[in-house]
């Protein structure tokens, strides 16, 4: 029963160890390389959502590319 326990703790412990390390290199990623989103409604039809309505597209937005000011005629941009 006690070895049970100290197994348990440890598979705990390495969990955090993994969680805390996990989430800020995500969060980074996700707010300075890239993220995704999803296009909804007939605003950007028909080069998304050529469904209709009901369809949504999935995109990645592309952070990096807007802060080396990579940005070309014909490239779809998101603003917040």
């Amino acid at each position: 029963m006690a070895q049970a326990q100290g197994l348990g703790r440890r598979y705990i412990k390495a969990f955090f160890k993994g969680f805390f390390v996990a989430v800020p290199v995500t969060v980074t990623f996700l707010d300075r390389v890239a993220c995704v989103a999803r296009v909804e409604g007939a605003s950007m039809q028909p080069s998304l959502n050529p469904g209709g309505r009901q369809a949504s597209d999935v995109v990645l937005l592309n952070h990096w590319s807007i802060r080396n000011y990579d940005v070309r005629r014909g490239d779809i941009v998101s603003l917040v």
